[in-house]
């Protein structure tokens, strides 16, 4: 095509960006997006732009932090979804699933590691070292990083280990405790635990390592990953190996094909596949996920419970959960008062995140906030669904999950607080239509639509702490996975135009867009406009 004029941008207009002509080996649809969102800008800022400097802008690289091609989860993209749901609803403390979760296991996983060594090498060890970088480093401070990883080297998992033996190293550092290796011991404090570069080539943003040193010495070192969501992989990680799905899926139409070939509901399929790739029983499956949303209902009960404080940090947050909850029951409007109570559950989980308190990753400790509220709410503090409800909505809560992780991601650091608080509202949505005994095609609905209006969120907690604006990001997650549940059990569930997998799509590519800057790194958006003093 030829443009009449290169310097005006308002010459080009929106019939003509359809027939410019694409560069070879540049995605079209993305192109043209990125084309029109550089002409507009240039329209409404005034500025000039040629058509070369269009085309050079729309094909840039995104300034982001590539993933390493060896990480698994690159790697499981083009294999189904084998992720389990043990492995996917964790218990531990708040506030991140990625930099608390993920550090305290990945200490732990290398601490068993190194009492696995020769007697000859444990016989020189004289210290334990961890060193954090990219996002675990920049933001570590705030989310505890370092308590966590500390807690994991002197042995301590995250679902059983006391929050309040972490608040004890905020308020007392200084402490030192006992390592024994083999007949060797010697103490290991924060001091060990370092927070190194911020940014470089590293294979993912959550990038750590753990030494195992004899004075100057390294005797054994490991280079570690938090992936979000509290999983973990390390170099050289293999997978562990797992029975084959009954169903093998990896996108949602898939999933539905095979709950429409047989009959069956999105839950139904999610258990028969737990079963033939854990080899559990679905008793045993049941009980795990009782056990799940007994603690997510105890959370949310508990942060009902305390009085209004100030959260530990220079932000001086006042927790509200509690007035809010007692403000919406006095509410004389019947409706908006189940907005309220919704959005109460949701704050209390999420405080008791930002606490340092357990939560359940559902998907993340971020998110912790919104499958706990909806939980509650179809149970005993609200609409009082049977267990069995409950447990089917869990089930396909934890297939949208699946998917998100399988197919983009799970991690601020990655992707942006989309993949937090995005994947825990779609998944809510889910929850909540299965709950309800809705076709395959409405739980679907519900999760695109819930996850849609999320994409392009950011990760941009305030000093660095899962806080602001992280809690009441849960209350409107919570709240909007009931208005994608709604929206989808009242259409006609053939008439939607965006279909799950697309959305998952788009989160993955908004997600390798995104600048890092907001991506947990408080380098850019609320954590640098708010002013602390």
């Amino acid at each position: 095509m030829t443009i009449t004029n290169d310097n005006d941008p308002k010459s080009l207009l929106a019939s003509e960006i359809e027939q410019i002509a694409v560069p070879v080996g540049v995605d079209r649809r993305t192109f043209l997006m990125r084309s029109a969102v550089i002409g507009a800008t240039a329209v409404l800022t005034g500025r000039s732009i040629s058509a070369q400097e269009r085309t050079a802008a729309a094909t840039a690289p995104p300034p982001a932090v590539p993933l390493s091609a060896d990480l698994d989860v690159v790697k499981r993209a083009s294999k189904p979804v084998i992720t389990t749901i043990d492995e996917f609803y964790k218990v531990g403390p708040g506030p991140s699933s990625s930099h608390t979760i993920g550090p305290m296991r990945i200490t732990y996983d290398f601490y068993q590691r190194c009492t696995k060594l020769p007697a000859a090498t444990l016989a020189k060890a004289t210290a334990l070292k961890v060193h954090l970088y990219g996002s675990l480093s920049a933001t570590g401070k705030g989310h505890g990083t370092e308590r966590a990883a500390l807690a994991g080297i002197i042995g301590k998992e995250p679902a059983t280990v006391d929050p309040l033996f972490l608040d004890s190293l905020a308020s007392n550092p200084n402490q030192s405790f006992p390592v024994k290796l083999g007949t060797k011991t010697f103490n290991a404090s924060l001091q060990d635990i370092v927070y190194d570069a911020t940014k470089g080539d590293f294979k993912h943003p959550n990038t750590m390592t753990c030494k195992l040193m004899g004075g100057n010495e390294t005797l054994s070192e490991l280079e570690y990953y938090s992936v979000g969501g509290g999983f973990i992989e390390w170099k050289g990680y293999e997978p562990p190996k797992k029975g084959a799905p009954k169903y093998p899926y990896s996108t949602m139409k898939e999933l539905q094909g095979h709950a429409d070939k047989n009959k069956l509901s999105i839950a139904q399929v999610i258990m028969a596949n737990e079963v033939s790739v854990s080899g559990k029983t679905e008793a045993e499956i049941n009980a795990f996920v009782d056990k799940i949303t007994t603690a997510m209902v105890n959370i949310v009960k508990t942060g009902l419970s305390l009085p209004s404080s100030t959260l530990p940090g220079p932000i001086k947050l006042k927790t509200k959960a509690g007035d809010v909850y007692k403000r919406a029951m006095d509410d004389e409007y019947e409706k908006q008062r189940g907005l309220g109570v919704v959005a109460a559950y949701a704050l209390a989980g999420s405080e008791e995140n930002a606490r340092g308190h357990l939560v359940v990753t559902a998907p993340t400790g971020g998110s912790a906030g919104v499958m706990p509220a909806l939980v509650y709410a179809v149970g005993e503090g609200g609409r009082k669904l049977s267990q069995e409800k409950i447990r089917s909505g869990m089930l396909a809560a934890a297939g949208i999950g699946y998917l998100c992780k399988h197919n983009a991601t799970l991690s601020g650091a990655e992707g942006g607080c989309q993949a937090e608080i995005g994947v825990a509202s779609a998944m809510g949505a889910a929850f909540l239509a299965q709950a309800h005994d809705f076709s395959p095609q409405v739980v679907a609905n519900a999760a695109e639509s819930s996850l849609e209006h999320h994409l392009g969120m950011t990760c941009d907690p305030v000093a660095g702490f899962v806080q602001i604006p992280c809690i009441e990001r849960c209350a409107f997650g919570a709240v909007k996975s009931w208005t994608g549940f709604m929206i989808a059990s009242n259409e006609i569930p053939a008439n939607r135009r965006v279909d799950f997998d697309t959305t998952v799509g788009a989160m993955a590519l908004t997600a390798k867009e995104m600048n890092t800057k907001y991506k947990e790194t408080s380098e850019g958006g609320l954590a640098v406009s708010v002013v602390l003093c």
